[in-house]
C-alpha cells in the first residue's frame, strides 16, 4: 500500500491555501498513493479568534471539505483531511477541531474531533489555550476500510498513550497523527513520541505536519516543526519529510503489524494492579 504525507505551510487565508493543498493531493494520487494524508489545520492557521469566527464555517458549508471530497472522488483515493476548524452549534460558541476520513467515492467515512486540548506554556512569551476556542471531542474512532483499520487522532493527542492503546486494542493497524506541532516541543519530542506510540501498539503511525513560519494577515503568525513522519510497527522511521512543504511517499506492508505484535504481544498483557 502506498501512502502520501502532505506537508503544508498554510496562512490564515483558506481560499489561498486550498489550491496549494489540492495540487499536492493530486500529485500524490498521480504518484500512485492510495491513501493521502494532510495535516492538522489543513484550511488555515490563525491565532486570532475573531478572524477564525469570520472565516470558519459549519461542516456542511466548508469549502475546503467540499473541494477535498471532490478531489478524493476524482482520484479514487482514500484521503485523511488532518483537521479543519469548524463552527459548531455549542451554546458557548466554541469551535471543533475535526479530522475527516474521505472514501474513494468522496463520502465521509469517519469523523474525529480532537480530544485533548493544547493548553500549555511553551515559554514566557508563547502560551496556548486551545480549549478557550475549541471544545474537546469525547469519542475515540477506528475507521474500518478496505485498506486497513485506521485509528484517528490529532496532534496533542500524541502525548496520551492510553488513547493509542485503546485504538490498537480495538483493531487499529494504522494510527493517524496529523499535526501543527510547535517548533520548540517538536524539536524535543515529536519523533520520540511517534516512535513510542508505534512500538507500544504495533501499528504504523502516519503523521502529516504543518511546517515553517505561518504568516497571518490578522495575527502575529506562528512557527511549526514540520518533519512529517511515517513510522513502522517496530519503531523504524520509514520517511521524514524534513521542513519543506510537499509530498512524501511511503510504501507500507501491513503484514508488519502482525509480525510486530507476534514478537511482542504486549497488547494482550494488561494486568490489573493496586496502588497509585
Amino acid at each position: 500500500m502506498r501512502a502520501a504525507l502532505v506537508q503544508l505551510n498554510v496562512t490564515d487565508d483558506p481560499e489561498a491555501n486550498l489550491p496549494v493543498t489540492l495540487g499536492h493531493v493530486r500529485a500524490a494520487a498521480e504518484a500512485g498513493a492510495g491513501f493521502v494524508l494532510t495535516p492538522e489545520c489543513t484550511s488555515c492557521l490563525s491565532s486570532s479568534r475573531e478572524h477564525q469566527r469570520r472565516i470558519f464555517r459549519h461542516e456542511e458549508e466548508d469549502a475546503t471539505l467540499a473541494a477535498l471530497r471532490e478531489a478524493a472522488a476524482d482520484a479514487g483515493i482514500w484521503l485523511l483531511i488532518g483537521s479543519l476548524g469548524l463552527l459548531t452549534h455549542d451554546a458557548d460558541g466554541r469551535f471543533a477541531n475535526r479530522s475527516f476520513l474521505i472514501a474513494p467515492d468522496g463520502s465521509v467515512k469517519a469523523r474525529y474531533d480532537k480530544i485533548h486540548m493544547f493548553d500549555v506554556n511553551v515559554s514566557e512569551t508563547e502560551v496556548y489555550r486551545e480549549s478557550s476556542a475549541y471544545r474537546p471531542g469525547e469519542t475515540a474512532v477506528v475507521a474500518r476500510t478496505d485498506l486497513a483499520a485506521i485509528g484517528m487522532t490529532v496532534c496533542y493527542d500524541l502525548r496520551f498513550p492510553h488513547l493509542y492503546r485503546r485504538l490498537a486494542q480495538a483493531g487499529a493497524e494504522i494510527l493517524t497523527v496529523p499535526a501543527a506541532f510547535n517548533h520548540v516541543t517538536g524539536a524535543a519530542h515529536w519523533e520520540i513520541l511517534l516512535r513510542a506510540r508505534a512500538i507500544e501498539t504495533g501499528c504504523f503511525v502516519l503523521a502529516p505536519a504543518q511546517t515553517g513560519f505561518h504568516a497571518e494577515a490578522h495575527g502575529k503568525g506562528r512557527r511549526t516543526h514540520g518533519h512529517s513522519l511515517a513510522i513502522a510497527p517496530w519503531g523504524e522511521v520509514l520517511a521524514d519529510a524534513g521542513t519543506a512543504p510537499g509530498v512524501t511517499l511511503v510504501d507500507l506492508d501491513l503484514a508488519e503489524v502482525g509480525r510486530a505484535r507476534h514478537r511482542v504481544p504486549s497488547l494482550d498483557h494488561d494486568r490489573p494492579f493496586a496502588g497509585t
